[in-house]
This record gives C-alpha cells, sequence and structure tokens, in this order.
C-alpha cells in the first residue's frame, strides 16, 4: 500500500491517545475518532492500561480504526515485534528515534503505518524541518508535538506550541502532517485554521480529574475539529 493510501485514513480526521479501556474506546469512536493511540512501555511508568488489556482491544476493534503504538522505544526489531504482539496498524515514535532505525522498521513491516513525531522545542522552524527532511523518506505521517522543558517529556504535556512551526511542516509538503500538543475544544479551531493540518491529535486535554476521558469533551472536541476541517482543509 502507498503512502498516501495509508495515510488517507486519518484525512480530516481526530486521534485521540490514551485510552484507558474498551468502554472509553467504544465511545471515542462513536463520537468520530479516526484512530486511537496507545502509549506504551514508557520511561515513567504511566501507561493508560497494561499491555495485556491493550492487546485485547485493540484485537477487538473494528479494522477500519487505526490503532497507533506510540512508542520511546529506539531499537527496530523490538518496535516491530511489540507492534505485531499489540496488533497495531501504526507505530508513531516519540523517542530519540534515529533515522535508520525508522528505515529498518519499514523493511521488517512493510505494511504498518509509520508516524515521526516532531517535538517542537520554541519557535525556530528550521531544525524542524531539517529532522523532517531526514525522516521523510520512511515514514507515512508527521506529528507535530510539544516537548516541556521543566519534566522533559516529549508530548502528551497539555500545552501548545508555536503554530507558525507546524504550520512550515505543512507547507513544506514533505509527508501529511498530524497536530498535537495542548488541543482543546477551545482552541482546536484556531488550530485547524492556522495549521492546515491533515488531521489532529488530543489526549490529556480531553481528560477529567480522574485521568478519563470526559464523553461531553470528547464530542465537542470532533465535532469543532470536523467543522473546521470543513471550512479549512488540508494543503493538497
Amino acid at each position: 500500500m502507498s503512502r498516501g493510501a495509508r495515510a488517507a485514513v486519518f484525512r480530516c480526521g481526530v486521534q485521540v491517545a490514551g485510552i484507558c479501556d474498551a468502554a472509553e474506546a467504544e465511545m471515542v469512536q462513536a463520537a468520530g475518532a479516526v484512530a486511537l493511540g496507545f502509549p506504551l512501555r514508557l520511561k515513567d511508568g504511566r501507561e493508560d492500561l497494561s499491555e495485556a488489556a491493550a492487546t485485547s482491544l485493540i484485537r477487538a476493534l473494528s479494522p477500519r480504526i487505526a490503532t497507533v503504538l506510540i512508542t520511546y522505544q529506539t531499537e527496530a526489531e523490538a518496535i516491530v515485534d511489540f507492534a505485531a504482539a499489540l496488533g497495531v496498524s501504526w507505530v508513531q515514535f516519540h523517542g530519540d528515534v534515529s533515522q535508520a532505525t525508522v528505515a529498518r522498521v519499514r523493511a521488517l513491516a512493510p505494511e504498518l503505518g509509520l508516524i515521526k513525531a516532531l517535538v517542537i522545542q520554541g519557535a525556530e522552524a528550521a531544525p524542524v524541518l531539517e529532522e523532517a527532511r531526514r525522516f521523510a523518506p520512511s515514514v507515512d505521517a508527521f506529528l507535530t508535538d510539544t516537548f516541556d522543558p521543566a519534566t522533559g517529556r516529549r508530548g502528551a504535556t497539555g500545552q501548545t506550541h508555536p503554530w507558525a512551526v507546524s504550520r512550515a511542516v505543512v507547507d513544506a509538503g514533505l509527508a501529511p502532517v498530524i497536530l498535537a500538543g495542548g488541543l482543546s475544544p477551545a482552541n482546536v479551531a484556531a488550530a485547524i485554521e492556522a495549521v492546515r493540518p491533515w488531521a489532529v491529535d488530543a489526549h490529556s486535554a480531553l481528560e477529567g480529574a480522574d485521568g478519563r476521558k470526559d464523553p461531553a469533551c470528547v464530542h465537542a472536541f470532533l465535532a469543532r475539529a470536523q467543522a473546521a476541517f470543513k471550512r479549512f482543509p488540508p494543503r493538497p
């Protein structure tokens, strides 16, 4: 399958990351999400569910929904083996992974969709674009997210970044761009207008105090994102 055909599942869509259980997955799908993200084997141990529970949930989902392993692992064989064990259709690289590793994953598992996170640390687009150019031949899409200098976390920070940097990646036309980083019902429409991404991703901003996705927040986010994509579709 070509890169364009794989990435088409995300176009004008929403990925919701940090799914806790089957009930939450069902609610998010019903709201209209096209992809579910599962951050696993995290260094800080803040997984939303166990690997066994994730595997059971993923294998019960419809093949029409994209299932995404969000990983900080850096060894190609370990990533491919973990993705196969889980049964996911996509891998999202969030760690300090090399271009050679991503290319090796592509060679070992050509059926997997691959997303490279571009973690934005400031207002300068040049270093982000340089990274994007290096990885573009091996991936199906990029995801722009936010670095938190206070904690060192690369994503799932609940913080936005300068959207002009993400817009520069979109305008470079290297691969479809999924916009993440502090997106909520309050700002997702403005973000889509400013960046013109292929898709958007949300995680912590959709959660209540108990760490679970709030249904009202999820439905509002999906509705506002879908309306914004109709007004501001991705750039060709």
